[in-house]
């Protein structure tokens, strides 16, 4: 359990929600990634990494934040006698990264160049996806669980429609994406609460992404 935790799926899968879990349960730092996106868009919007705006665009444009970020949380070899980053690592500081915008090949590939391993290697690697829901399913559970704090709550039938459409292919490509690169996927289709309960007595017990 001494690893830090990347959890990547589609939007609305409940990837916030286990990372407060973790969080409360397991002392992990919380890192969400839409936090740092909405800032870094405010900051310098040229870097086009803006969240409802282009998928795939946005997630090919964060990877390489997300890949150098994750490979310099791990190794600090080649930056010692500018930074000296190893002086500053805090013991026991652990993270739980959340993103939804993984761009699975090209964060593994700048990753590697740190010549630590891959991300199985170096973090515990959690998918949660609804793979098994049809459109029209996810649809009726928005309508019926949204509150107004959620980001899809008072859009119209036609727009919310479009987006489960998109949230059908999006979680089978995160599916398969997470089964290539040895993440521990878990299904949020039904009862979320025993799945994230499953999730925390994995990673307690060393058998999540092992």
């Amino acid at each position: 359990m001494d690893k830090n935790i990347i959890i990547v799926g589609p939007g609305r899968g409940g990837k916030t929600t286990l990372a407060k879990k973790i969080n409360e349960e397991l002392n992990y730092f919380v890192f969400h990634m839409d936090y740092l996106m909405t800032t870094l868009d405010r900051a310098y919007p040229q870097l086009d990494v803006r969240i409802a705006w282009d998928y795939r665009k946005t997630t090919a444009n964060i990877a390489p934040f997300v890949g150098h970020f994750l490979g310099m949380s791990i190794c600090y070899r080649d930056f010692e006698e500018d930074l000296n980053l190893g002086k500053h690592v805090v013991k026991g500081n652990k993270f739980v990264m959340e993103i939804g915008h993984f761009d699975f090949d090209k964060i593994s590939s700048i990753f590697g160049k740190y010549e630590i391993g891959g991300l199985k290697d170096n973090f515990i690697l959690i998918g949660l996806v609804q793979h098994k829901k049809t459109a029209k399913e996810f649809f009726n559970d928005l309508r019926k669980y949204d509150t107004e704090d959620e980001w899809t709550y008072g859009w119209d039938d036609e727009g919310l429609m479009m987006f489960c459409e998109d949230l059908v292919a999006h979680s089978q490509e995160v599916f398969d994406n997470c089964i290539k690169y040895g993440f521990t996927v878990y299904d949020t289709s039904g009862d979320r609460e025993h799945v994230f309960d499953k999730v925390i007595e994995d990673i307690k017990k060393g058998t999540a992404s092992s």
